[in-house]
């Protein structure tokens, strides 16, 4: 159950303020329809983290336990100096809108958007962490919805309310202590 809740606390505070959420915002904004855009980001995050969770069970059944821990631990680490690094939507990832309806739209945009992603990359080293990738993309894509759903209702309105700063640093400080515990060998039980 820890891998549950650690991934889906992680990515709700990763989420806040990051390009999904904006985007979220901006196709609520754009086309006030809220039950598929929010369908469209659950699919679009079971598909990007499903894919990122069978990436991780790979990559822990390929890697050695030394490797994997210095790779998984400076991971985090890195994950953590990157959630402070505000972030942007492009244009052209909503430019697709206009072209496959709300839920369509915002299924592509959203799955586009997640590639590469600090969320999709937390994904795979929670994954690779704690060797339960199932557990881990439920709640990745749990956090995901806490973080998005409400940015489909409020949208702006909440937005300028929320310290994003702390709200970043609080996550940043949440990889940077999984990334320490990985390095000192806090996973050893799990093969990491």
């Amino acid at each position: 159950m820890e891998s549950l809740f650690v991934s889906t606390g992680v990515v709700a505070l990763a989420e806040i303020g990051d390009k999904t959420q904006l985007l979220a915002f901006l196709l609520a904004a754009r086309f006030k329809k809220p039950l598929p855009i929010i369908l469209g980001i659950l699919v679009a995050t079971l598909a990007n983290h499903g894919l990122a969770g069978a990436l991780g069970a790979w990559i822990t059944a390929t890697v050695s336990p030394q490797v994997l821990r210095w790779v998984l631990g400076l991971s985090f680490i890195a994950m953590a100096v990157w959630t402070l690094i505000p972030d942007e939507i492009e244009e052209d990832e909503v430019s697709i809108a206009r072209r496959f309806g709300v839920f369509g739209a915002t299924l592509v945009t959203f799955f586009l958007a997640e590639m590469g992603d600090k969320t999709q990359i937390a994904t795979v080293a929670m994954a690779v962490h704690y060797a339960a990738p199932l557990m881990v993309v439920i709640g990745t894509t749990l956090g995901m919805l806490i973080a998005d759903v409400p940015a489909v209702f409020v949208g702006d309105k909440l937005a300028n309310r929320i310290p994003m700063r702390l709200v970043h640093g609080v996550a940043a400080a949440i990889f940077a202590g999984l990334g320490v515990l990985t390095l000192m060998g806090a996973g050893a039980s799990l093969g990491v």
